[in-house]
């Protein structure tokens, strides 16, 4: 008996995701009669539909609602849970860790496939800038987002109870640095919910709060067009948002953030969103990467000069055939994930059977941008869009993408009952250390030495 070819599935995040669930079905009747297996290995059980996580920081949409569960979704998959730390694709292997690995104590393990498709996505690109580790936050996972909403209502009960005044302006001052999509409608949502929630505070008003936008170049939303990104500006500066154009965060050292500029801000909340990076596994393979670490690729998403490896998204360098540019890649964001995953299962399917692959090719429509409730810019097909139409059209198109018949329900179902009653204000803090109450009532109590007799 022969082995079934195994493709490796590296990441469950859009285009891990999708192309295991184009796979499964391009593959069904290989899979059934075992001549084929899809491992994905995703250190996440649950693909995050990232568009959503604004919404999900700022109450509108329940963060359960933001993930798909991969098990449900991809049943012919074998699913492992773990993390690939290199790749050598000379000798179709790759060594990775498991949740199992580690409580067992024996190490990595090698996992041997014979096609290789490279999708870990990307992480925070972060700057040498003082303090940034210590104190700065983070805005692309589910937890990250509920962690910034629990972390901003914390600080307007903070401020509500303290009596210092430097701990109350510190406390209500938020500062966001990256002008594009996640720092934009993370900000925009956030100061929509806390100008809400300010009216259940007896001692705070939403002109209180001071929300700061750091962006070093002179544009924010470049996606969205010159004119569109004016507007945002505008739109947001009418809210009292401080957008700081051409302007860099120095330092945020001692819970003051510095800026490039000379202002100095007193605050304890630093979100970093100022742009992403390929993921570091793909440093730890043996296949060619272009200057920005990203894998150099064909138009038909094959890893240039090599057989039986594949990549798209974030971790692609894909040419864009449909422009005129010379040299000119596909810009790493959803709208290209989401279908070069399904030309990639095709082209791996029709490889297996010895046909020819495709090339990819997407002219790219326009982007949209919420700015919160009932305000966002849309560019689409040489269309301008603001205000309640672009917004109406963020949220008509992501809820078209998000994967799911059952997410595209709930989410619909959330939208309904949010505008029908009132938002929710509670900060679940506890969520992240959910065992500090137990491990303080477990511990013993303190040894005070022997009681003075009487």
């Amino acid at each position: 008996m022969t082995e079934p070819a195994r493709i490796l599935v590296v990441g469950g995040g859009y285009v891990g995701m999708y192309t295991a669930l184009r796979l499964q079905r391009q593959l069904r009747a290989e899979l059934r009669a075992g001549d084929a297996e899809i491992v994905v290995v995703t250190p996440e059980p649950y693909m995050t539909y990232q568009p959503f996580l604004p919404e999900a920081a700022a109450g509108s949409i329940s963060p359960r609602h933001v993930v798909v569960p991969l098990r449900r979704v991809l049943d012919r998959c074998r699913i492992v849970i773990g993390e690939v730390l290199s790749v050598d694709h000379a000798k179709r292997t790759a060594t990775l860790s498991t949740l199992a690995t580690a409580e067992e104590g024996t190490g990595a393990v090698d996992l041997t496939y014979d096609e290789l498709v490279i999708a870990p996505g990307s992480v925070s690109r972060t700057l040498p800038v003082p303090g940034l580790a210590d104190h700065g936050i983070g805005f692309k996972t589910v937890e990250e987002a509920i962690g910034l909403r629990n972390h901003v209502i914390e600080q307007m009960d903070i401020a509500s109870s303290t009596r210092d005044p430097a701990i109350r302006d510190a406390a209500l001052t938020f500062v966001f640095v990256g002008g594009g999509y996640a720092g934009v409608e993370a900000l925009a949502e956030l100061e929509d919910m806390a100008r809400y929630t300010a009216r259940y505070y007896h001692n705070l008003k939403p002109e209180d709060l001071r929300w700061v936008l750091v962006e070093a170049s002179d544009r924010i939303l470049p996606e969205v067009g010159e004119e569109m990104g004016r507007y945002a500006i505008r739109e947001l500066r009418g809210r009292n948002i401080d957008v700081r154009l051409e302007t860099r965060l120095e330092s945020c050292e001692d819970r003051v953030a510095v800026l490039s500029d000379g202002t100095r801000l007193p605050t304890r909340t630093v979100v970093w969103t100022a742009g992403v990076k390929p993921a570091p596994v793909l440093a730890a393979t043996d296949l060619p990467l272009n200057e920005r670490g990203r894998l150099r690729c064909t138009a038909g998403l094959a890893v240039e000069g090599v057989a039986h490896a594949w990549a798209a998204g974030d971790a692609a360098a894909v040419p864009d055939v449909t422009s005129k540019e010379p040299g000119k890649e596909c810009a790493p964001n959803a709208q290209h994930a989401v279908r070069q995953a399904r030309v990639l299962a095709e082209n791996i399917a029709a490889s297996l059977r010895g046909r020819p692959i495709k090339e990819y090719a997407h002219a790219y429509v326009g982007s949209v941008a919420s700015l919160g409730l009932h305000q966002g810019v849309a560019h689409v097909y040489g269309r301008k869009l603001k205000g309640y139409p672009a917004w109406f059209m963020h949220r008509a198109y992501h809820l078209s993408r998000v994967p799911t018949f059952n997410r595209k329900a709930r989410v619909l179902a959330e939208w309904t009952l949010s505008g029908l009653f009132k938002r929710e204000i509670v900060s679940l803090g506890s969520l992240e250390h959910p065992r500090a109450e137990f491990e303080l009532a477990a511990a013993p109590p303190p040894d005070h030495g022997d009681k003075p007799s009487s």
